[in-house]
């Protein structure tokens, strides 16, 4: 199967760079999968279009502000910044560095897998400075085959404090513009809670409060897992081949309540609707790696890759955002509902001029 296969026209002004002040106000594209039939719709619809006895299930990871702006250390760097004025930024030596996953086992030292740049100048053994007064300080302790670094923080009181107050929110790289204090609010789901993400699960940025107050007079039961989105949202398809792609894996948890209700859903036969595509990562792959084919209640690290050939075990519908050409999120979408009908759905997103990406619009596939 081919990675080109999963192309499509995207004129750029259908890219959102920018959030609806109303995230209810969403447009939605309702795909039906047995028929490829799809209908304009409000996500403030979708409410009505579920059914009674649906489990919704929701990612609640909460997105921090992961990049870091800095200074490489070391007398070279700072003998360099006197000989050529015009390349004084870089040689002041300045650094951008976005966290992506912590791979320690907890404690006072952070140590984290991270995307730097500039990517090829800064080596093993470097040390890194952020903040006016060096309020954190990390040295590059190694170096990974997809080109990122690990880094090793010196111990601070508050280290998530300080992240806090001295990062930037990860907006994607093709809304082309820096993050603002607005986006700490609007890049953030409703309901997250669990600390951990580089990037929002953008389905649920169209909930609110309001929203969720219907779903639940409805009496239509939720629950949540948690997946915190890493570096294998920021990489690229490289190959040509679709099966020869590798994903990176992510942390998740499921809890004994969440377990519990799942099974019970499956066990009665209704619909379990997961509510993104990290939420169909999670629990397909907790029922992939399970012997009963079951979500069960748990914690580890899921690097499922789904596209078309792939069995569901878990899913019945799912809401998701418009994605990247050729992206494995794409690829997902097509395994659930068939590439030709997730393509003839785009294209008929392109042409009524829905808006792309995280800050975009939704499709309800069931």
């Amino acid at each position: 199967m081919l990675v080109s296969d999963f192309n499509f026209h995207l004129p750029e002004e259908l890219i959102a760079k920018e959030p609806l002040a109303d995230r209810a106000a969403s447009r939605m594209l309702h795909v039906c999968r047995d028929t490829g039939a799809f209908e304009d719709r409000l996500f403030r619809e979708l409410p009505d279009l579920l059914r009674s006895d649906d489990l919704l299930v929701f990612n609640n990871t909460r997105v921090f502000p992961a990049r870091l702006y800095g200074r490489r250390g070391g007398l070279h760097a700072q003998k360099l910044s006197s000989h050529n004025p015009a390349m004084r930024d870089f040689l002041k030596g300045k650094v951008e560095v976005l966290l992506t996953k912590r791979v320690d086992g907890g404690g006072d030292q952070q140590t984290w897998e991270a995307l730097v740049r500039p990517g090829r100048k800064i080596g093993v053994g470097e040390h890194l400075y952020f903040g006016e007064d060096h309020e954190l300080h990390a040295e590059v302790i190694a170096r990974g085959e997809f080109g990122e670094r690990t880094l090793r923080f010196s111990p601070v009181a508050d280290f998530f404090g300080l992240v806090e107050r001295l990062g930037h929110v990860p907006l994607p790289p093709y809304m082309g513009r820096e993050d603002r204090p607005e986006d700490r609010e609007r890049y953030q789901t409703v309901y997250a809670r669990e600390r951990g993400s580089v990037a929002a699960p953008t389905a649920g940025l169209h909930f609110t409060a309001e929203v969720l107050d219907r779903l639940h007079a409805r009496g239509i039961e939720t629950a949540e897992i948690t997946l915190h989105v890493g570096l294998g949202t920021f990489q690229p398809v490289h190959v040509a081949v679709v099966e020869e792609h590798k994903l990176h894996r992510e942390w998740y948890s499921i809890s004994e309540q969440t377990a519990a209700a799942i099974n019970r859903a499956m066990d009665d036969r209704r619909r379990v609707v997961a509510v993104g595509t990290t939420t169909v990562r999670t629990l397909e792959y907790a029922a992939l790696v399970a012997p009963d084919a079951r979500p069960h209640a748990g914690s580890g690290e899921a690097d499922i890759f789904i596209y078309p050939g792939f069995q569901f075990r878990v899913i019945g519908g799912m809401l998701t955002n418009f994605h990247l050409p050729e992206s494995t999120l794409l690829m997902l979408v097509s395994a659930f509902a068939g590439r030709d009908k997730v393509l003839s759905a785009y294209e008929h997103a392109v042409e009524e001029k829905y808006r792309f990406y995280s800050y975009g619009d939704c499709m309800f596939v069931e």
